[in-house]
């Protein structure tokens, strides 16, 4: 388990979405590694926390600038996601950062566009998958959906840089190093993410927890802290798949 890294790094072939070029466009709503699931982590955003916690570990991984972005962590290597198996994805929910593929939000003005990356293994021009506009030039349900998670996407990670500036202000983050001894003897290592430490929580005044909580920050950082459990959880399914 090398350092992580950004997975995908590869620039995506974006256009606006509009119902005259893409009217016989079909999405793929299965999830697999064929359709480019096979991350080992995604962004997140703190309106999340409280669905993702019963699932996946939410880490926070620099992003480059001195900052940090929070994640879900589905595996412990570069391309593994430990969710996914014949059946699709196995987990309650699924983060809107991967719902929302292949469609991400452009900007004309003050207005939000939807764009649609024509690279991805998820565009179908067949009879296979979802349609997003109607004969008539109308959006489908799905389209509404998509246009729904992205809004939703959009609004929590213009939030993200004030909630993540408050961890750090209060030095709520600490980097961790995490050993796996495999089966046959050999050890992985999963680094380059922090977690939320609990002690500097307690540690913190009542006058700092009461502003905290009227940020509505408290609720996501526990979240936070009770996701850290799965953390065992997916070392035994990296086990249980390594054996």
């Amino acid at each position: 388990m090398p350092p992580s890294a950004p997975e995908r790094l590869t620039i995506p072939m974006l256009q606006l979405l509009d119902n005259i070029t893409h009217k016989d466009l079909r999405v793929i709503t299965e999830r697999g590694a064929a359709w480019g699931d096979d991350v080992m982590s995604a962004p997140v955003t703190p309106d999340e926390f409280r669905s993702l916690q019963a699932d996946y570990p939410i880490l926070f991984q620099p992003d480059g600038s001195g900052s940090f972005l929070p994640v879900a962590l589905f595996g412990l290597e570069q391309g593994d996601n430990l969710f996914l198996s014949d059946n699709g994805w196995e987990a309650e929910y699924l983060p809107l950062s991967m719902q929302r593929m292949p469609f991400s939000i452009g900007i004309a003005g003050e207005e939000l566009r939807i764009m649609v990356d024509m690279d991805s293994p998820r565009i179908s021009r067949g009879a296979e998958g979802e349609a997003l506009f109607l004969p008539q030039g109308g959006l489908t349900d799905h389209l509404e959906q998509v246009n729904s998670v992205l809004r939703t996407l959009h609004e929590g990670l213009q939030a993200l840089p004030e909630f993540v500036q408050a961890l750090t202000a209060h030095e709520l983050l600490e980097s961790f190093v995490l050993d796996v001894e495999r089966p046959d003897g050999s050890h992985g290592r999963l680094e380059g993410f922090y977690m939320i430490n609990e002690e500097r929580l307690a540690a913190l005044s009542a006058d700092t927890i009461g502003l905290l909580h009227q940020a509505d920050y408290l609720q996501p950082i526990y979240m936070a802290i009770a996701s850290l459990s799965n953390l065992t959880k997916l070392i035994r399914r990296h086990l249980s798949r390594t054996a």
